[in-house]
Order: C-alpha cells, then structure tokens, then sequence
C-alpha cells in the first residue's frame, strides 16, 4: 500500500514538475528573450547613429516613450509633452533629483575624460568714486534739474566749476572668486555690495571713475569679453508684463545663445563613440537639445522653471503693478532665472531673496550650490539677511562695510577673526546677523567678550587693516602676488563661440564634420 502511494506521488511530482517546465520556465525563457531582443533593437538604434557625420549625430537621439519603448527622434522637433516627460524622469524632484541629475552630467563627462572649465575672478586695488550733489541740491525738484542741466552744460566748456562732490564708494578692495565655491556677500546697507557686483561683471556705469584691475583667469577686461561668461542678476524686477512666465525665460535663453554647449557636444560624442561607450539616452538627449541654437522652447527653460518652482505658474503672465500676474516672490524668482537659462559660468546676483520664504530661499541657493560644485561654475550672491541654514550653504564670506572689506575667506574663519579682535557670537545669534551688526557703532558695544579690557568703538579701517594681518588675510596676499597661471585653463572660454576644450588624455586634434 506504501508503495503505491509513493508511486503515485512520484508520478505526480513528475507531471507536475513537467507543468512548471512547460509554463513557468517558458515564460521565464520568453522574458528573457523579449529583454535581449529590446537590448538587441536599442543596440541597431544606437550602431545607426554612430554611423551618421557628427552634425547630424547632434541632432538625433533615443528618447524613451511613456510605454518605456526607445524611438529615434530628431532634438530639434521635441513637442511641449516630450520635453517635460524627459524632465520629469530626470529632475522628478527640485530639492532631491537637481544634485543626482547633475551628477549624472558630470559622470558622463568624466568617463571620457572631458574636463569642466573653469573661471577665477580676481580684483586688486579697485578704487570706484562718484560726483553728486548733496543737500537740497540733490533732491528731485525742476528747480534742480534745470539748475544742474544748466551747470553740467557750463562745466562741459570749462566756464564754469563743477560743485558736485566726490563720494568714495568702495576703497582699494583686493582678493579672489574661486571656482567651485559658492561666495555669500553681506555688508549693511549703503556698504558698496551692489557697486561691487557690477564691477566685477563689468557693469559699472559711465558716471563713476574706476580705478584698478578685474581679470578672468588671468586676463583683464580689455583683453577678453568677460560679460559672455559672466552674467549680473539685478535686485530690480524689469519684465514684460504682457509675457508669461515660460516666454520671458525662453526669450532671454534665445538672446542669450547657447554659449559653448555645441562644441563640448561634439568632443564629448567624438570621445564616446571612439571608446566605444553609449550615453544615457535621456541625459544624451537633454544636452544635444540644450545644444540648439534659436529655438522658440529649450529644455533648458523647461528644467530652470522645475528647479525654481515656477512650473506651476509658466503659462501666467508675468504682470505689473497695473496688470495682475504672478506674485512678487514669482517675478523675484523670474528675474533669476532670466540668467540661469544662458551659458554664463560666473554668476553674480544681487538681493536675490527679496519677497521670498526662507524655504525658497534655501531651495534656489541649494540648487545653485550643486549647480556650481559638480559643473565648476562661480558665483558670489548677495544676501541681506539670509536664515542660518542658508548661511550654512556658503563656502566663501565677503564682508563690506562703508565701502572696506572687513573679511573674505572660507566660512569656517570668520568668527575666529572676529573672536581674535575680542568680539563674540552669542550662541542663539545667526551668524549673518551678527557679522552685519558688529561693524556698527550702535549695536558693536553687545558683542563685545573681551572683560579684561575696556571696550572701545572699532572702526571699520582698524577691522580692515586687522584682517591683513590674520593668517586669512595673509593667504590671500600671497596669493595675488602669484601671476594666474594661464596655461591652466584654456582663454578662449571667455569667447564661448571659438572656445577649445581642455583634454585630460587626448591631444588629437578635433574631428572634421564628416570624418567622426
């Protein structure tokens, strides 16, 4: 009986082990057999690209569907829904998917050796001094301005003096913009930061007399076009109203151009294709669309307005104070984003926080924070009064006050400065706050921690000529006595349209259209 019973249960096993092979291993064989089939098909679709010249190379890409199906599509033609599918699989989140995504770009230019310029600022010994009439002469009224038309008029055929008055806006300021660091400018009002921002950028207005040297990687401002690497973001909001959001930033990416996006393309396909590596199809297709020149919509407005959160209000028109549109905050964040659609590697922005949350604030500069360490850009943003953990995102400090500079230099030293001057922090203080308040005679005598001596009033000159002699200050010295080794990075990124890249391994020269 025992023995029928496990005869039985063997013939059983034995049919149903037949089953499992018939079904379930089948199906397994079939799965794998459709996977290597659609690797086998994203295989032929890459071997006909590579197999176009580099210019048509360009402009075709795999762009993966919403059914997850790769198709060739031509960069050029992408509709409203295909350009924000493809942002949204790569930025599905502003605050968490900016940093990988931008990871993502720089692995690809790492795996074949291209290397991410960069550009350092340095200003020594500037001077900027301006004439205006103080008193009544000053206010706005017809009685002045036919008085100083008549006046400027004389003095202009030296028949008469002129009576405005010499202001020193900022004196004899010197030091570095490095790379790869993100640089928070604080100073009280009146300080000379705005001054300072337009200096740099090579802004400054015709009615100032500047004195002093601003170079880019070495080269002054005469011998480059700065301004097409750089680019100044105002605190003042002047926008179409009649615009919407989307037109205004894809109107300003059109003015702007695309910079050196079309030549790191072709090297960077160039090195790929003679290693024999395929890209990311999404990554690929994002740069070689960000890398067209003149169109009317770019993914590059599309991923700006993800990550400063105007998403949900691109189609509104932008509005004024006589045409409701978006909210102070939104216009703030538009005027931001006017520049971070162009190609500039410098940014310097002026009181960009002005009618935003400290939430936003942190997410737009936590955005510009990894934007600027993984592509090697430069930015120096002024802040007037930015939250703690806002403040926490800087590397770099630059402190003005009545036109001196009181401190620059990494973060971490300048409570050590100012502990060593015998002023202290208080524990539940933001830093920011404090570092604005203690050159002020009215609020310095509080921070005051020294007891063994009697407080005294410090001067802004005494902060200042005290920072050249702390181990910072000295550093810095050194290091503008040092020329800028120009042979470190190429000069021609401050002309973007004959810009060669630098090469890690290869020294070959660039490929011809049609030979790659």
């Amino acid at each position: 009986m025992d023995t029928i019973n496990l005869y039985e249960a063997g013939q059983s096993l034995q049919a149903n082990g037949s089953i499992w092979t018939e079904n379930g291993m089948e199906v397994f064989s079939r799965t794998s057999m459709t996977s290597n089939h659609e690797n086998d098909e994203d295989d032929l679709m890459w071997a006909a690209l590579e197999r176009l010249p580099t210019f048509n190379r360009l402009k075709k890409g795999l762009l993966t569907s919403s059914h997850g199906e790769a198709n060739e599509v031509d960069v050029r033609k992408l509709g409203f829904q295909e350009r924000h599918n493809l942002i949204e699989r790569l930025v599905r989140d502003a605050e968490t998917g900016n940093e990988k995504f931008l990871m993502r770009l720089r692995e690809r230019l790492d795996r074949v050796g291209v290397e991410v310029p960069t550009l350092e600022v340095r200003y020594e010994h500037v001077n900027i001094e301006a004439e205006a009439h103080v008193g009544k002469r000053a206010l706005p009224s017809f009685f002045n301005f036919y008085i100083n038309f008549l006046e400027g008029f004389l003095t202009s055929l030296h028949l008469l003096k002129s009576r405005k008055k010499k202001l020193s806006i900022l004196g004899d300021l010197s030091g570095i913009i490095r790379p790869s660091r993100i640089t928070l400018l604080l100073g009280p009002p009146s300080s000379g930061r705005t001054t300072l921002l337009l200096a740099l950028a090579g802004k400054l207005p015709l009615d100032v007399k500047f004195s002093g040297k601003v170079t880019y990687n070495g080269l002054d401002m005469n011998e480059s076009a700065p301004w097409r690497a750089a680019a100044y973001i105002s605190q003042h909001d002047i926008h179409n109203p009649e615009m919407t959001v989307r037109e205004t930033l894809a109107f300003s990416s059109r003015c702007q151009g695309i910079g050196a996006r079309h030549e790191w393309l072709a090297e960077l396909s160039r090195r790929e294709k003679a290693q024999n590596i395929h890209p990311d199809p999404d990554i690929d297709v994002f740069m070689k669309a960000a890398s067209i020149e003149g169109q009317k919509a770019s993914v590059v407005t599309d991923y700006v307005l993800k990550i400063l959160g105007l998403d949900i209000c691109a189609d509104t028109m932008v509005g004024d104070a006589m045409l409701r549109g978006i909210s102070g905050g939104q216009r703030k964040r538009v005027t931001t984003g006017e520049m971070l659609v162009g190609p500039a590697k410098v940014l310097f922005m002026d009181e960009i926080s002005t009618g935003l949350d400290s939430s936003t604030t942190f997410q737009i500069v936590n955005s510009l924070r990894q934007f600027i360490r993984i592509l090697n850009g430069t930015a120096v943003i002024a802040l007037l009064q930015p939250p703690p953990e806002t403040y926490e995102l800087f590397d770099d400090i630059i402190l003005l006050s009545d036109g001196q500079i009181v401190y620059q230099g990494p973060r971490e030293h300048v409570l050590e400065f100012f502990e060593s001057l015998g002023f202290k922090c208080p524990e539940r203080k933001g830093v920011a706050d404090f570092l604005q308040e203690v050159t002020s005679e009215k609020d310095q005598e509080q921070y005051w921690a020294n007891r063994d001596e009697t407080y005294r009033f410090v001067t802004v000159k005494e902060f200042s000529d005290a920072f050249q002699s702390f181990h910072v200050g000295n550093r810095i010295n050194e290091e503008l006595a040092i020329p800028y080794d120009k042979s470190k990075q190429s000069a021609d990124i401050l002309a973007p349209k004959n810009m060669v890249l630098e090469r890690k391994t290869s020294s070959k020269p660039a490929c011809q259209e049609n030979t790659c």
